[in-house]
C-alpha cells in the first residue's frame, strides 16, 4: 500500500491521494482532508477512559433482568448473549469508532473486523450486522464515504455475514461501526469471568497498534510497519468459536482499547483471581517498542493507566515506555484466552491453524483474592 515515493497513504507528501473507488477524474482532484484530521482520536483510542465510564455506568445493572439474559452488564463483558432456547443463544454487541487511518476502505475494514470480533470473543459465530455511519457530508466526498463503506462490506464477506441495513447520520466527525450478531449453543458461551487459579493466558496477536497510530497521525510511521498494522487490525478473530469448542478453555475476551494491562484486569476481577503478565513473553508488533521509546504514545494509553494503576504490580525499573505498551489501546485487537494447563497445547494449535502466528502463551491466573491485582513480571 505505498505510494509513488514509497510513503504511507495518507501519510506526508500523500494528503490529498485520490481516495479509493473514486475513479479517475478530469483535472485537479479537490483538496480532501484527511480522514485521521477530522476526529480527536482514532480507533478503540476513542474509548471514555475506564474509570470515567464506570462511573457513567455505575447503578446500570440494577435494571430489571430477565432469566434469559446470560450475559448482561455485570463483568464488562464484550457483548450480551440472550438464550434461546436450549440449544441456541443471541450473541448481540455494537462497536463504531473514528478513523485510525486515512485510507477510507482500511479504516471501514478495520472498524468492521473489530466489531465483529466482539461476537468471536463469546465463542459465537457471526450471522449478520447492522451499519453505524456518521460521516460529514460535504466535508468527505461521496467517493470516500463510499469507500469505507465498502471496507466494513469486505471484512463482513470475510466473515460469511451480510450487512442487512443500519443507521446514517451527518456528522462532525467521521464514523463508522457495526452492530454484530452471532449465534452460540448456551454452554458454550466463553465469558470474560471464567478464568480459573492454575489458567494460563495466551494472547492472540501482537501490541503496538496504538503506537503505529500515534507515529501514522504524525506522519512518523515506516511503510513496512503500516503493513503490519493494518494486516493485524483487518485479521478476523475466527479461533473463538473452535476455542469455545475445546475442553479446558474456561474465559476469553478481547483485547481492545483498554490495553492488555486494561482487559486482563476486567479478566481477572470478573474471575475474582489474580493475574500475572510474563511481560517478556508478550508479542509485540515490529518496532512497537522502538516507537514508544521515541514518544508516539497516545493519549488513551495515559487516561488507560490513570483509570487501573493502582491495581497493576510492576517490577521495580520498569520502563515508561514499556508501561504505555501494556496499556496501548488496541484497535480489533487479539483474543486474550485463559485455559487449564492441559489445553494449552490444543489452544495454540488453533491459533495457528487459523494464521495468528503470533499467538503466544504470556501469562497465569493465580490464586482467588477479593481485590484481584495484575501483576507484570519483568
Amino acid at each position: 500500500m505505498q505510494g509513488a515515493a514509497g510513503a504511507v497513504p495518507g501519510s506526508e507528501g500523500d494528503d490529498h491521494a485520490t481516495p479509493a473507488g473514486s475513479g479517475t477524474r478530469a483535472g485537479p482532484a479537490p483538496a480532501e482532508p484527511r480522514l485521521t484530521s477530522l476526529s480527536h482520536g482514532g480507533g478503540c483510542g476513542c474509548k471514555i477512559a475506564p474509570g470515567v465510564l464506570a462511573e457513567i455506568l455505575r447503578g446500570s445493572a440494577q435494571l430489571p433482568v430477565p432469566p434469559q439474559l446470560l450475559v448482561g452488564l455485570e463483568t464488562a463483558d464484550d457483548a450480551a448473549v440472550y438464550r434461546l432456547d436450549d440449544a441456541q443463544a443471541l450473541v448481540a454487541t455494537t462497536d463504531f469508532f473514528m478513523p485510525i487511518v486515512d485510507d477510507p476502505h482500511a479504516f471501514g475494514r478495520i472498524a468492521a473486523t473489530n466489531a465483529i470480533s466482539d461476537v468471536y470473543a463469546m465463542g459465537a459465530r457471526p450471522i449478520l450486522a447492522l451499519a453505524i455511519v456518521g460521516m460529514p457530508v460535504g466535508v468527505l466526498s461521496l467517493a470516500t464515504i463510499r469507500a469505507i463503506l465498502d471496507g466494513g462490506a469486505a471484512a463482513c464477506r470475510a466473515a460469511g455475514i451480510p450487512i442487512a441495513g443500519g443507521h446514517t447520520i451527518d456528522s462532525v466527525e467521521p464514523i463508522y461501526g457495526l452492530v454484530a450478531l452471532g449465534l452460540v449453543h448456551p454452554d458454550r458461551v466463553l465469558r470474560n469471568s471464567g478464568a480459573l487459579p492454575g489458567d494460563h493466558l495466551v494472547l492472540g496477536k501482537p501490541l503496538g497498534v496504538g503506537v503505529y497510530s500515534a507515529a501514522l497521525k504524525q506522519g512518523k510511521l515506516g511503510a513496512a510497519h503500516y503493513e503490519d498494522m493494518i494486516a493485524s487490525t483487518t485479521q478476523l478473530n475466527t479461533p473463538g468459536p473452535d476455542l469455545a469448542a475445546l475442553t479446558g478453555v474456561h474465559a476469553l475476551t478481547d483485547v481492545t482499547g483498554f490495553g492488555l494491562a486494561g482487559h486482563a484486569l476486567e479478566l481477572a476481577r470478573g474471575s475474582g483471581c489474580d493475574i500475572a503478565i510474563d511481560w517478556g513473553r508478550v508479542p509485540l508488533l515490529p518496532g512497537a517498542r522502538a516507537l514508544a521509546q521515541g514518544g508516539f504514545v497516545t493519549g488513551a494509553s495515559v487516561r488507560n493507566w490513570a483509570g487501573y494503576g493502582a491495581n497493576v504490580v510492576l517490577p521495580k525499573g520498569f520502563a515508561e515506555h514499556e508501561r504505555a505498551l501494556l496499556t496501548d489501546p488496541q484497535t480489533s485487537g487479539g483474543l486474550l484466552v485463559s485455559c487449564a494447563a492441559s489445553a494449552l497445547p490444543a489452544v495454540c494449535a488453533t491459533f495457528r491453524a487459523h494464521g495468528f502466528v503470533s499467538a503466544a502463551a504470556c501469562g497465569t491466573v493465580g490464586a482467588r483474592s477479593p481485590d484481584p491485582r495484575l501483576t507484570i513480571l519483568a
